[in-house]
């Protein structure tokens, strides 16, 4: 979650969702949104122990789990000078801050195999361009899917066939032409990725469509 999320979780955030399953519940975040996150035995624990001490804290009662003195960004700034102070007691040379945090844990939990709707579910996502943001594919990755691929072949899709081209004048060689030419430009479209060459190609296929299409009523005539 955001640390900004984290900072408002109430004392009763955690909750049950099934027998031994536990969830924390995220309240209205950066996105004006709501979410149940799935956590672990660990989390459980941790969130008890944050409890406990919330109930030894002075400070009068505002149900949330994390003690705030004065304002929410007084508070989120203490928990990144925290995170600081445990880098440094760590030897870690690297400057970190919270939020990468979050790009690790989208990055595993696609690794680890989850779904990419679910995983934007769990980031608090609207859209899929964000949650690309987050993720860190390496070449490691490219090389499991792509194996995880091939050991389940599916059939391709059938390419169009050429149609037969018979050596024809006047009219009826004109719309020949045009039908290969439509398969010519169809098959070289097929090798684009999706872009605008590709988007362009295919209007350029519908317009030879329309082209036959006319040829033919005039051989009608």
């Amino acid at each position: 979650m955001r640390i900004g999320e984290c900072a408002d979780l109430a004392t009763d955030c955690l909750r049950s969702t099934e027998p031994n399953q536990w969830a924390i519940h995220v309240p209205l975040g950066k996105l004006k949104t709501e979410r149940l996150v799935p956590v672990d035995s660990f989390v459980c624990k941790v969130v008890q122990r944050l409890r406990f001490f919330r109930s030894l804290e002075p400070l009068p009662e505002d149900g949330r789990l994390l003690p705030r003195p004065h304002r929410k960004e007084a508070l989120v700034r203490q928990l990144r000078d925290y995170l600081h102070q445990v880098c440094s007691a760590v030897g870690l040379s690297t400057h970190i801050v919270p939020h990468q945090f979050r790009h690790t844990y989208a990055t595993e939990m696609l690794r680890a195999g989850i779904g990419f709707p679910v995983l934007m579910k769990l980031l608090g996502h609207r859209n899929p361009e964000m949650t690309m943001r987050y993720l860190d594919v390496a070449l490691t990755d490219l090389q499991r899917e792509f194996q995880l691929a091939q050991s389940k072949p599916r059939p391709l899709a059938p390419q169009p066939k050429m149609p037969t081209i018979h050596l024809r004048s006047g009219l009826d060689g004109t719309i020949d032409s045009l039908l290969g030419a439509q398969h010519a430009l169809q098959m070289f479209r097929r090798t684009l990725p999706n872009g605008p060459a590709r988007s362009c190609l295919g209007r350029l296929s519908n317009r030879l469509t329309k082209i036959c299409s006319e040829a033919k009523k005039l051989r009608a005539l």
